[in-house]
């Protein structure tokens, strides 16, 4: 994983509490509390990527560790899973200048000092998380290789800065939580458009279905760009992680294995 500032941030992990840990014990970082989930069977040498997942309103982070729709792909994945504690069991998102991206960026900063990581960087997030997840990576000064937003998206309108090498966004049409995000005319991929735009993306140019399992398909709308490549998935169900989903983004911007030697 790429450096996050960690010198600059050694005075506060220095007073913190933090250590490597994972289960269900939750990780202190000064007064605020994450979750980590290693993969099964690492042999604790091995750099892993890292994922940074923001949970729903109303929820903590043990909810995504354990779920197989998002912690568990991650562990089949070979992906050291963290999962942040909200304050109040929600995300400060709706302004600039969150308060919860400093700890977000303190979290990260202690996981690279506690595990070996490689340099790859993947930031999620469902519902009010994935809100949480758009703001992080406006914001944020790490690089983001993959940032996946889940039934959650930002209007265009947002002041943004961030530039995620990849962003993949899933909505349901029947959304009732978060309403599904049309644009005028009933347009389909407006919720990408912040991201095309940051990555400076021009017409589609693919589009097909897929499913991950027989009852839900998947509407793929994607474009290649200059500074990246955004994929859009629309399915009919609602306010939900998709199953398998995940998975299958992990399958797609995970670098691939070096051959063996």
């Amino acid at each position: 994983m790429r450096s996050i500032l960690l010198s600059a941030l050694l005075p506060f992990l220095a007073a913190s509490q933090a250590a490597a840990c994972a289960g269900e014990d939750a990780c202190r970082l000064g007064d605020r509390t994450y979750q980590v989930r290693e993969p099964a069977g690492w042999d604790g040498v091995t750099p892993l990527p890292v994922m940074l997942h923001f949970h729903g309103w109303g929820r903590q982070g043990i909810v995504p560790v354990q779920s197989p729709r998002t912690g568990q792909a991650a562990d089949a994945a070979g992906v050291l899973f963290v999962a942040p504690d909200g304050l109040g069991r929600t995300w400060d998102f709706r302004r600039s200048g969150s308060r919860d991206t400093p700890f977000a960026e303190q979290i990260l900063a202690q996981i690279e000092a506690d595990y070996p990581t490689t340099d790859t960087l993947i930031v999620s997030g469902y519902s009010w998380g994935a809100l949480m997840a758009a703001r992080f990576a406006c914001e944020t000064s790490a690089q983001i290789d993959a940032l996946l937003l889940i039934a959650g998206a930002f209007s265009p309108s947002i002041e943004c800065a961030g530039q995620p090498d990849h962003v993949a966004q899933v909505h349901g049409l029947t959304d009732t939580v978060l309403d599904f995000p049309f644009g005028p005319n009933g347009e389909q991929t407006y919720a990408t458009a912040l991201w095309r735009d940051r990555l400076a993306c021009g017409e589609e140019t693919d589009r097909h279905e897929w499913q991950a399992v027989s009852w839900l398909t998947h509407e793929r709308h994607a474009w290649t760009c200059a500074l990246g490549s955004v994929t859009m998935d629309v399915h009919s169900a609602s306010h939900l992680i998709p199953r398998g989903w995940v998975a299958q983004v992990l399958g797609e911007v995970l670098p691939e294995a070096p051959p063996a030697d």
